[in-house]
């Protein structure tokens, strides 16, 4: 009996399934990927070491109380939306949006309600934005101010 010898081709390496899952895992990749845009809102943050300041002449100072409404240069608003609170802007400016507005809030104040107001000055267009700290009762200084 006489044996055949057979030449074999080399052997290779398919790689088109390789190319189809490094696709696949691109695209999975690509559309399960979210991509945000997050706005933000530069904030002057107060120094607790500083020195007391003088009352500023024109000013905008808005005071969140514990249950979330706003009083704005004193004066209570009538709700607490972000429209009123907008509108309250509008008016106590008169139009000039270089005051430098203030937030005091209440230490038992929801962050909803001092991020309300935050948004409502981003919106109205102020550029200035402070948020006022007091000194403890314990240190025995207090801002006369507030």
């Amino acid at each position: 009996m006489k044996f055949k010898r057979r030449i074999l081709d080399e052997p290779s390496i398919n790689l088109t399934p390789l190319i189809d899952v490094v696709f696949l895992l691109l695209i999975f990749f690509m559309v399960t990927t979210t991509f945000t845009r997050e706005t933000r809102l530069q904030v002057n943050l107060p120094e607790a070491e500083a020195e007391i300041q003088s009352t500023q002449s024109e000013r905008l100072e808005i005071v969140v109380s514990r249950d979330g409404s706003f009083a704005l240069n004193g004066q209570t608003l009538v709700n607490g939306r972000l429209e009123t609170l907008l509108r309250g802007l509008e008016l106590e400016s008169k139009g000039n949006l270089n005051l430098p507005v203030i937030i005091v809030a209440d230490s038992e104040a929801t962050h909803q309600s001092v991020v309300t107001a935050m948004d409502a000055i981003g919106q109205a267009g102020f550029a200035r934005l402070s948020i006022a700290t007091q000194r403890s009762e314990k240190s025995g200084i207090q801002d006369p101010n507030y």
